[in-house]
């Protein structure tokens, strides 16, 4: 599978993700070329990965930095819900 784009919003702004499919149902998430992390499809239900468990040698890991263009951001169990559905209707496309 491809990596593809999705777009959440995150307060009042508009984020955008690269996501990346890894194998059974994983997706390391990027943001501003670098791993802001994973999640993982378990059932209905969409787990947060570890960095550890989707860090890789192609990309460092995302460092929050104030600026006008990068929105900080911390992947939490509820972004990565958010970001689950997102995928999900991404793949049904």
């Amino acid at each position: 599978m491809e990596p593809f784009n999705i777009k959440i919003s995150h307060g009042s702004r508009q984020l955008t993700l690269t996501i990346l499919p890894l194998e059974d149902d994983v997706f390391k998430i990027i943001y501003y070329n670098g791993i802001l992390g994973g999640v993982k499809k378990q059932g209905k239900q969409w787990e947060l990965l570890s960095l550890d468990e989707v860090a890789g040698e192609d990309l460092p890991f995302y460092e929050p930095k104030h600026g006008e263009d990068r929105i900080e951001i911390e992947l939490t169990e509820q972004i990565a819900d958010r970001i689950g559905v997102e995928i999900e209707l991404h793949l049904e496309e």
